[in-house]
């Protein structure tokens, strides 16, 4: 797996970019959020200075992602993931699926995530995030994939009760802490995701979904390109990608994740992100 880069805050509480040192214990400093992703390519192939590394047990870790950056996520983009849920009776619908995500429900891997006062548990949905670095406006899907200059693993966790209250599914996709990052790793060293990323998503262990990225129905460049031609994409917008089947609520019986259980989403070449599910009065 390549070195990815992370959001940190120091004592200033000022959110910076940079780069994590091999064995993850150090980041080292390359620019201020707003400043990387006003040209994110340049950063990334800065030379990156152990000297100037800051144990990552002095910061906060935070997403590395800007304040008003566009969430954007593919719902129902695996076929057996379509055939699993309450949507199976409708097939495969003609175009993606898209719905929102506040950056302000976004977190990092080993952070806690607390179950929100009316739901039973909490669902997991292992995916990769894609994040890109160009403005996209009617842009073709060859110019869209170019445009994404990374990915990270990312798990869609979903509050089920919220989303199912009605046929929009804003309130359950963004419960506090409930979309955990992975580092972000340049496009150039994960390929295309059409040739075929490995996904395994675990709960205490126990494997629940095991995918590949070739299975999307919905390409990263196909959908990109659809939502450019509606509104304009701009460095730093982020795409989630969809989960492949295994998820708990199609279960039977369903099976949800309780506090003390730990999640972990493994994606080839993009690494682990683990999380551990609390109840709220110990998470907010």
């Amino acid at each position: 797996m390549s070195v990815g880069l992370v959001g940190f805050r120091g004592a200033d509480d000022v959110t910076m970019i940079g780069s994590l040192t091999q064995d993850g214990t150090e980041v080292v400093p390359l620019a201020g959020v707003a400043e990387f992703w006003s040209d994110p390519r340049r950063f990334m192939k800065q030379r990156v200075v152990d000297q100037w590394a800051v144990p990552t047990t002095e910061v906060l870790l935070v997403p590395p992602v800007l304040p008003g950056a566009r969430v954007i996520c593919v719902g129902l983009n695996y076929l057996k993931h379509v055939a699993e849920g309450s949507y199976a009776a409708e097939g495969v619908p003609p175009h993606p699926t898209l719905f929102a995500r506040w950056p302000a429900s976004l977190t990092v891997g080993e952070a806690e995530i607390p179950v929100p006062m009316d739901e039973d548990g909490l669902d997991w949905e292992g995916e990769v995030m894609a994040y890109v670095g160009t403005t996209l406006s009617d842009a073709t899907p060859d110019e869209a994939l170019s445009a994404v200059v990374g990915y990270s693993t990312f798990n869609d966790v979903t509050a089920r009760r919220a989303q199912k209250l009605t046929s929009q599914w804003t309130l359950g996709k963004n419960a506090d802490r409930s979309g955990p990052l992975g580092p972000l790793v340049p496009a150039e060293d994960v390929g295309d995701l059409r040739d075929g990323l490995e996904l395994r998503t675990r709960v205490n262990g126990e494997l629940v979904q095991a995918g590949s990225t070739d299975q999307m129905v919905y390409t990263v460049g196909d959908t990109l390109s659809l939502i450019s031609r509606t509104f304009t994409l701009h460095p730093g917008d982020l795409l989630a990608t969809g989960t492949p089947s295994g998820v708990g609520y199609s279960r039977t019986p369903p099976w949800l994740m309780q506090p003390g259980d730990v999640v972990e989403v493994e994606v080839e070449r993009l690494g682990v992100l683990r999380n551990t599910v609390v109840a709220r009065s110990t998470g907010r």
